[in-house]
């Protein structure tokens, strides 16, 4: 499902406008990311985290010129799911 599959649906669902959806879902993805490059957690509760994971630094190869390369700390961005969206996820696919 893509972003214009998601906006298409609940416009449909709830009969807003899909220009205003858009907007809307624009803004919150615009709020997660603005909130996270910030540091900080969201929470959605029935839903799930979108949290900051640190990195350790480490030592990879690159196999092609056979040398090693020191990976700083870093951060990235990580989803984990509410137990009750986990379930329905499990029970329902088919």
């Amino acid at each position: 499902m893509t972003k214009a599959d998601i906006i298409n649906e609940i416009s449909k669902n709830t009969g807003i406008e899909k220009l205003t959806v858009q907007k809307t879902v624009e803004a919150f993805m615009s709020t997660v990311k603005n909130s996270m490059s910030n540091g900080e957690n969201v929470y959605l509760r029935g839903f799930g985290s979108f949290t900051i994971k640190k990195r350790a630094t480490k030592t990879a190869r690159n196999i092609s010129k056979n040398t090693t390369i020191v990976i700083p700390e870093h951060n990235i961005p990580a989803f984990k799911p509410a137990k009750d969206f986990l379930n329905d996820v499990k029970n329902n696919v088919k």
